[in-house]
């Protein structure tokens, strides 16, 4: 089945350049990592298609850059329906949400980036709608006020999140699938630079792709993104292929060091060691002492940060790890038991 032009319309995110829908995986085999959700997602894709229905409603969660967009655009791509997007900042009314229903056909993928900032009106709006397919509408007030019952096509509803704690529980119980994407392996990493070089026909080493997969936080954006300017360096100051000493350089140049964190993380662990020393500091407390937003601390450094271990986070606060310490080649203080 050819796919439908409505795909390729609904794939462009708010603020995405055309390069990075370029480089999107079309197919679950083109996807690299994710292997036992991309495994089930099979399974759940085929009985869908044997039984003549729509996939059930899904639901994935991870910190940004790890694919939920383009699974959701995957989703539609296997099923050879349209794709429509939309994201819980923009649907502010309940008139939003039905404009959107109304433009929807039978078995299509319906994608809310960020599903968690729903207004509540529109988030009880929406729970008729994935279980029944029905759409209640309001009219009227006081005496003279009715409700009509709209139905609404057969439809899967695809709903991604950064902040999956946020979610009331209500809506998060009416997806029958769902998916938590973690960070990625240096192996997959390297998959996905050779892949892009590929596509954006930029010459590359095993050294050269190993190098940028080792510096972008395990997450394919941040690889993508690393990939096009060391591209820049290369045709500038290098000769046009990427090896493994000019990305070195090129990445230096960017201020990115090889355990892949930026001017903006050691800064926030130097403040934690130096201000607070070592901490535990309240997450308030930091993000005001670096000029950061509380929600860019949380869904976009912290995860990282913690998960390569440079954090702890604590009942008390946050803590700087003993390999912090370590990275900034800093003398490690020695803790009270209760501060750990």
């Amino acid at each position: 089945m050819s796919e439908p032009e409505a795909i390729l319309q609904a794939a462009a995110q708010p603020g995405e350049e055309p390069v990075d829908r370029a480089l999107r995986p079309k197919t679950l085999d083109e996807f690299v990592g994710q292997e036992q959700l991309k495994k089930n997602l099979k399974v759940f894709l085929e009985a869908a298609r044997r039984r003549s229905e729509p996939l059930d409603h899904c639901l994935f969660y991870s910190p940004p850059g790890l694919g939920k967009t383009t699974l959701a655009n995957i989703l539609a791509r296997e099923l050879g329906v349209n794709l429509r997007t939309s994201s819980g900042p923009i649907m502010e009314r309940v008139g939003d949400l039905a404009a959107m229903l109304t433009d929807l056909s039978e078995g299509d993928v319906f994608f809310i980036d960020e599903i968690h900032r729903l207004n509540a009106l529109v988030e009880e709006a929406l729970y008729p709608v994935m279980e029944d397919y029905t759409f209640f509408i309001s009219t009227g007030k006081g005496p003279a006020a009715s409700t009509l019952k709209l139905a609404v096509p057969r439809f899967t509803l695809v709903g991604a999140t950064t902040r999956a704690g946020l979610l009331t529980g209500p809506l998060r119980d009416r997806f029958g699938i769902v998916g938590n994407l973690g960070f990625y392996e240096p192996r997959e990493l390297e998959a996905i630079v050779r892949r892009s070089a590929n596509i954006l026909a930029i010459p590359i080493d095993e050294e050269g792709s190993r190098e940028i997969a080792r510096r972008c936080r395990g997450t394919p954006r941040i690889a993508n993104r690393l990939l096009r300017r060391v591209r820049d360096f290369a045709q500038v100051e290098g000769g046009g292929k990427v090896n493994g000493e000019l990305a070195r350089y090129a990445l230096e140049r960017l201020e990115i060091d090889p355990a892949g964190l930026d001017a903006a993380d050691r800064r926030l662990l130097r403040v934690i060691i130096e201000k607070f020393d070592g901490g535990p500091v309240g997450l308030e407390t930091l993000a005001i002492a670096v000029c950061e937003e509380l929600d860019t601390l949380t869904d976009v450094v912290e995860p990282f940060l913690i998960q390569a271990g440079f954090i702890l986070r604590t009942p008390r606060g946050r803590l700087a790890a003993p390999t912090a310490y370590a990275h900034l080649g800093l003398p490690q203080p020695r803790r009270a038991p209760e501060l750990l």
